[in-house]
């Protein structure tokens, strides 16, 4: 009986620990396996708009706490890149607007290529030359951070030859928060 309440009480442990860590690790969030970025040969001579993405990207509309987190990315960017001695990266619209389309694509299928099948950047070739993904991060400030912990999402935030970011965060119906982040030249 004595290795019974013995064996019982580790299982309990083990079962109790995993369940701890498995918690844990759900609202850390996730990125995707590494950043991506547009080859400066890729896709030259041929334009990519998707006009019908573009279109419904515009129609739907942001909560202001959507806006004021993207905000605060944007300018945790800035402050880092300024850091650094970068010089600051100017806000998009048009990659904004890009990144909406992309943040909703993800929650159907979390990768730097389209459910289609397409790279990301044929939402707008005209802008979109590297992107940052992120799933499950609640704030600004923990999008950030996981970005910044991860070498090439952070090459990405702190390439000296970006000039333009657009930033959007979508909810999925379940209310998980995926964050899309695209740089321009």
């Amino acid at each position: 009986m004595k290795n019974f309440k013995k064996l019982f009480t580790v299982m309990f442990a083990c079962v109790f620990a995993f369940s701890c860590v498995a918690c844990g690790s759900v609202n850390k969030g996730a990125l995707d396996n590494q950043a991506a970025t547009r080859g400066a040969d890729e896709g030259a001579g041929e334009i990519y708009i998707d006009d019908g993405a573009i279109a419904l990207a515009g129609s739907a509309s942001s909560s202001q706490a959507s806006i004021q987190a993207c905000a605060a990315v944007f300018d945790l960017i800035n402050q880092e890149r300024a850091s650094k001695g970068l010089p600051a990266l100017a806000w998009s619209d048009a990659l904004t607007t890009a990144a909406q389309v992309r943040a909703t694509e993800i929650q159907t299928e979390f990768s730097h290529t389209r459910p289609g099948g397409d790279p990301f950047w044929t939402v707008d070739s005209n802008v979109q030359y590297g992107e940052n993904l992120a799933k499950l991060y609640p704030t600004a400030d923990t999008v950030f951070t996981a970005w910044m912990n991860s070498p090439t999402h952070a090459a990405n935030i702190m390439d000296g030859g970006y000039k333009t970011v657009g930033i959007a965060l979508c909810y999925a119906d379940d209310g998980s928060p995926y964050w899309a982040q695209e740089f321009g030249y």
